[in-house]
């Protein structure tokens, strides 16, 4: 076989016969082989299986059961089965869960493109299917490729909020996991004995390497080098991400994300936001003096000016703001009216249920939101009139907001105009 390469190597260019990438011949790097392979795909499993469970959370999160106002896939169907109460303690619950999952999925890219790079070959193979077996193979190959690209894009397209993906976003990325769970395990039902094997005892004697390439190029880079690159990769996305989930200096080294870089400006208010008072239309007049809160329920409607509800007995509560792009801001002191006391006021005296949020904001996504009767009910959960000590600034929510432990971000409505109780 040696002396077979060297005399087609020796040929003149145009004597060798024409190479296609289903030919073996025609991948040629030294780098590939199993046992690189079955290491990439370890660290996969590891990783993807935390992002599958921490989206299945943040989708959870969003209590869609709820209200169809919180659910943006309503055609779900039994894809909610696993649906439950989304919990408000610990209060940094959500801060923690989409943070892991935005984080370690920009930190998994070096290692998807260099697994999706180690198994190219098998991409292009001939025949495509030898028997029912492999054929059940590369279908999952192809669930699991198309998936795992499609969900990686949209998650990185959502994280810029570059929204060029045709459809919302909550809808293609759920459907998407879906696919690629589907792939993923049986894949891993597939090739998991083997990459254990390989990792644990090698090759057996005897056996070739089938991702070894059959006429390899001289070596630039081991395959230790290889992996030590993808490692100094993945690295690096972590040190230039991470931190915007963190205030201080972190913040100001995560400069591949949106909430990354400086805070915005000094004082009590200057914390992150997704949107400005300005950017949807919220206007000095609608949060003037003729703004008022409606509170409905059982009891009737009441209105209530800003005044009026800093003269009734205030509370305060250390939470965070925490959103699905994965950014969030460490605890901040906010200090207002208990949810709990204003269901009490709308006539609901003993256990107060769920409460229908109305925002001022004309358009755009959750600009209403349903929170459950244990968010209602959590003595942490607020009406928030100030932050820091001090007033919300118009991009924060003034005239008031809704703060709530453990709740994605957007569930923390800005610029309340209406709270409906137990109507849902």
């Amino acid at each position: 076989m040696p002396e077979r390469r060297r005399m087609i190597r020796s040929l003149p260019r145009p004597l060798r016969a024409p190479r296609t990438p289903a030919d073996p011949g025609f991948w040629r790097s030294p780098v590939r082989g199993v046992r690189f392979t079955a290491l990439l795909g370890v660290v996969l499993l590891a990783g993807l299986t935390l992002l599958f469970v921490t989206g299945l959370l943040s989708y959870a999160a969003y209590n869609p059961d709820l209200n169809r106002v919180n659910d943006k896939t309503p055609g779900k169907g039994w894809l909610g089965f696993y649906l439950f109460s989304w919990p408000t303690g610990p209060h940094w619950l959500y801060r923690l869960t989409q943070g892991l999952h935005v984080t370690v999925g920009i930190v998994l890219v070096p290692v998807l493109l260099a697994k999706l790079w180690s198994v190219i070959p098998r991409l292009f193979a001939l025949p495509p299917a030898r028997s029912v077996g492999h054929a059940l193979e590369r279908i999952s190959l192809l669930l699991l490729v198309g998936g795992v690209l499609f969900e990686f894009l949209t998650g990185l397209l959502n994280i810029q909020l570059d929204y060029v993906f045709p459809g919302s976003f909550y809808p293609l990325h759920l459907y998407g996991a879906w696919v690629f769970l589907a792939g993923f395990v049986t894949h891993v039902a597939l090739k998991l004995p083997q990459a254990v094997r390989v990792l644990r005892n090698g090759i057996p004697r005897g056996e070739p390497d089938t991702l070894a390439a059959p006429d390899p190029l001289p070596a630039t880079l081991s395959r230790r080098g290889a992996l030590a690159m993808v490692g100094a990769g993945s690295f690096l996305l972590l040190v230039t991400s991470a931190g915007r989930s963190f205030d201080g200096p972190l913040r100001s080294i995560a400069l591949l994300t949106p909430r990354g870089g400086t805070d915005p400006g000094p004082g009590p208010n200057a914390f992150q936001i997704n949107k400005t008072a300005a950017a949807i239309g919220i206007t000095p007049a609608d949060t003037g003096e003729r703004w008022r809160l409606t509170v409905r329920g059982p009891a009737g409607e009441f209105r209530f000016s800003r005044a009026e509800l800093l003269a009734m007995e205030q509370h305060s509560a250390a939470l965070p703001i925490a959103c699905v792009e994965g950014w969030s801001t460490s605890d901040q002191l906010w200090r207002g009216v208990r949810l709990f006391d204003l269901a009490v006021l709308a006539g609901y005296p003993d256990r107060p249920p769920g409460v229908f949020v109305e925002s001022l904001q004309r358009s755009g996504s959750f600009r209403k939101a349903a929170l459950r009767d244990n968010q209602v009910r959590d003595s942490r959960s607020l009406l928030a009139l100030e932050v820091n000590g001090a007033p919300l600034s118009p991009d924060h929510g003034y005239p008031a907001r809704i703060i709530v432990p453990a709740a994605p971000g957007v569930l923390n409505t800005k610029w309340v105009e209406t709270l409906t109780f137990g109507e849902l």
